[in-house]
């Protein structure tokens, strides 16, 4: 079921930035697994409202069928993407599961996006493996993790010629949107590798791809912002930041306005962070929130129900070539559309 507003108003979303972790101690290689999901847990209990705390157990491996309900049932998302990253060096199995994700987009045909993630240190093997992934899953997408460890290595540049000639595969695969996690560190993440500055060279290097900077570049949100107005090709994806609506109002209201005013709404897409934050609650306040009128004097930017409803699915479908009103019909159909909350 859309998402109704208080006037009875439709909204199509789609969460940009979902995921399915195994974070779980049977699954964790070293200390390293242990400190990365406890800093994943420490932002959940920081920034959600008490009513939406998940017990430790459960947010280290939460499954396929708890995803569906909170955010497809309970959750408002009409569709969600998949962004998986590896951290092999700290998992066991990896972080994500590329055969979990596809199976759950299977079972409920039309309401997942099932992207992919790489690493360009994988050299001339990575590229092999890319195409097989493209042919076996379909990706239209890929998450990369700049920061992630491999071997010796504690992070890369999208602007290193192996990041180069992945990114020339992948729009050679027709891979188009690559979704980059520019945001907070997670311990034991080097916070440098995250920078922001090498998505300036990537966007010029291949304006054919869509850049979507998950995180909206935090705590760098200036130079994300000036980098994303010359660069047209470059996304903000609000994940995390979207998280400091219900703590931390003003400072969300900076960062939407700022948003607003150097990329324009078009360029702006709604993430959970799903299992970090459960959609629901964010959409609510979401779609509630107003600007401070000085804010909204100083920036002169709109933050209206159009533009609301262009940041919470809009923009993602356009990235996707998603039909909103084929896919409204198409979802009539899901076993799913029976269960969804009114």
């Amino acid at each position: 079921m859309l998402y109704k507003t208080k006037s009875g108003e439709e909204i199509f979303v789609i969460d940009s930035h979902v995921a399915i972790w195994d974070g779980s101690k049977e699954n964790q290689l070293n200390i390293h697994g242990e400190q990365f999901i406890s800093c994943f847990y420490d932002y959940h209990k920081n920034l959600s409202p008490e009513e939406y705390f998940w017990p430790r157990e459960k947010f280290e491996k939460y499954g396929s069928e708890t995803l569906v309900q909170d955010v497809i049932v309970k959750g408002y998302a009409d569709m969600a993407i998949f962004q998986p990253v590896y951290l092999k060096e700290f998992y066991k199995n990896g972080f994500g599961d590329f055969d979990v994700n596809d199976a759950l987009s299977k079972k409920y045909p039309n309401r997942f996006i099932c992207n992919g993630t790489l690493d360009p240190r994988h050299g001339e093997r990575g590229l092999e493996n890319l195409e097989a992934m493209k042919l076996k899953y379909g990706w239209q997408g890929i998450k990369l993790y700049t920061a992630d460890w491999y071997g010796d290595s504690k992070g890369y540049k999208l602007s290193d010629p192996w990041s180069q000639r992945y990114l020339q595969k992948c729009l050679d695969l027709g891979i188009k949107n690559i979704h980059i996690h520019k945001g907070p560190t997670v311990t034991p993440l080097n916070r440098d590798a995250f920078d922001v500055a090498d998505v300036d060279d990537a966007a010029s290097t291949f304006p054919e791809l869509n850049f979507i900077v998950e995180h909206v570049g935090l705590p760098r949100l200036e130079d994300f912002c000036w980098i994303a107005t010359q660069e047209k090709n470059v996304y903000g994806g609000l994940a995390v930041a979207i998280s400091l609506i219900h703590q931390r109002p003003r400072y969300f209201a900076e960062i939407i306005s700022e948003l607003l005013y150097w990329l324009d709404e078009d360029r702006i897409l709604f993430g959970s962070d799903y299992g970090i934050w459960e959609p629901k609650w964010l959409i609510e306040k979401f779609v509630d929130f107003e600007l401070p009128e000085d804010i909204q004097q100083e920036t002169g930017v709109t933050f209206d129900l159009n533009v609301k409803k262009k940041i919470l699915g809009g923009n993602a479908a356009r990235l996707y070539n998603i039909d909103i009103e084929a896919q409204k019909a198409k979802l009539q159909k899901c076993e799913l559309a029976s269960h969804i909350m009114v």
